[in-house]
């Protein structure tokens, strides 16, 4: 039981840490952002920017209430990745020690899945 409680609390804590501290100021300030965001894919700022803000902001919500957990942290990991790795692959460890974290934490959620108190378990039970 001790364990559903520290998946709990990991998905709860990270998600809102993710959407408030990062994706909720990309999208309030998409505009400004859109036509300067970096596009480390080739995709355009545009569409990095909306990929970053469905990944901080939908997969978050998805985390915070356990919906489709491993699927969401997909999205997750693969922003960190990208943001550790590439964007921010020149800068020191300190500025890329927090997507690093955030990286091992949504790697976490990926093996563990939601546990016992998450929508998931909840929809589980009623098929």
């Amino acid at each position: 039981m001790s364990h559903h409680l520290a998946i709990l609390f990991t998905r709860v804590s990270i998600g809102f840490l993710m959407f408030f501290s990062h994706g909720l100021s990309k999208l309030l300030n998409y505009s400004t952002l859109s036509t300067s965001f970096p596009d480390p894919l080739g995709v355009g700022n545009q569409l990095s920017l909306c990929l970053v803000i469905f990944s901080e902001i939908i997969c978050s919500i998805c985390l915070i209430v356990g919906f489709k957990t491993r699927l969401a942290s997909i999205p997750l990991i693969i922003t960190m990745l990208v943001a550790v790795f590439i964007v921010h692959a020149v800068d020191p460890w300190q500025k890329q020690e927090v997507g690093i974290l955030y990286l091992f934490i949504y790697l976490s959620l990926l093996f563990s899945g939601s546990g016992r108190y998450s929508v998931d378990n909840l929809l589980s039970k009623n098929t």
